[in-house]
């Protein structure tokens, strides 16, 4: 289990939004994001801290380290 990508994964329905859509939103490429969710690739830090301040969440919650 991947709690980063369980997060990323619960912060993007809670929002509504596709993987298209965060992609978008974020700059970020749909196939980079999908990879996360399926724990296939793990993000670096820079793509981190940006859907971290995009879900308004922080560093040690979108990483699974504190609830």
């Amino acid at each position: 289990m991947n709690k980063f990508s369980d997060r990323l994964r619960d912060l993007r329905i809670e929002k509504r939004l596709s993987q298209d859509d965060l992609a978008r939103e974020v700059g970020l490429s749909q196939g980079a994001i999908a990879l996360w969710e399926n724990n296939q690739r793990i993000p670096k830090l820079d793509a981190v801290i940006l859907l971290a301040k995009y879900f308004d969440v922080s560093l040690d919650y979108i990483a699974g380290m504190e609830d």
